[in-house]
């Protein structure tokens, strides 16, 4: 009788062992299934609209927090030269506008996150194994003057602009350049677009930007926090 008593308990103690290890076994493809989920929740949509929409009021306050103050003239950057990094007109890893009502001036945390999105979008698309393009540029920082000047043109200007705090630039979505101008694979526009899209999405999840997604213009409205 106590041998099997004895067996009985051993029995009980396999069927819970079992159990214990088959819950076990369970829960790590389910942890795998959640991790992936939150993956996937994270990843970029195509939504511009809906998750590049940070408010001027936000943006603004980020530029007067991390920028300088309104520059009156170009000239005065030169009383700046240890605060603001000039920008190459043309890099590797991004080209830029003939600026017409901007200069290529920004503060340092500015700079490089212009740098990281420019090589996050080239490393992104060297790992999709697509042909290699370079982001354009389309404005950067505007004095007091050159925002008179624009609002003479446009009527619809921002008296205040993120613009003016060294802080802010913008990116076209609609023009790319392709590095290997000979090779004979394309991408379109809205291609890359999604591509960088993308990149600022990352960015932004990590707390480096806020991002605008502007019809008009053509362009993301992108501010350093």
């Amino acid at each position: 009788m106590h041998y099997f008593r004895c067996l009985s308990v051993v029995g009980l103690s396999l069927v819970f062992f079992a159990c214990g290890k088959a819950k076990s076994d369970a829960e790590a493809p389910n942890e795998a299934r959640k991790s992936v989920i939150k993956e996937r929740k994270v990843r970029f949509a195509g939504n511009y609209a809906r998750d590049f929409n940070d408010l001027q009021e936000l943006q603004i306050e980020a530029a007067i927090n991390n920028g300088v103050d309104p520059l009156e003239t170009r000239d005065d950057t030169l009383k700046l030269a240890k605060k603001l990094v000039r920008l190459p007109n043309e890099l590797e890893l991004y080209k830029m506008y003939e600026l017409k009502h901007s200069i290529p001036f920004l503060v340092p945390s500015a700079a490089q996150l212009l740098m990281d999105i420019s090589k996050n979008f080239r490393d992104s698309l060297y790992s999709k194994d697509l042909p290699l393009y370079r982001i354009f540029v389309t404005s950067v920082t505007r004095t007091n003057e050159d925002m008179k000047r624009l609002r003479r043109g446009n009527l619809n200007a921002s008296d205040n602009s993120t613009h003016c705090y060294a802080t802010t630039f913008d990116i076209s979505w609609k023009q790319f350049d392709q590095i290997d101008r000979d090779s004979l694979r394309r991408l379109s526009p809205d291609r890359l677009k999604l591509v960088l899209g993308q990149v600022l999405f990352d960015l932004r999840q990590q707390q480096r930007c806020y991002v605008k997604h502007e019809r008009k213009q053509a362009c993301f409205h992108i501010t350093v926090r």
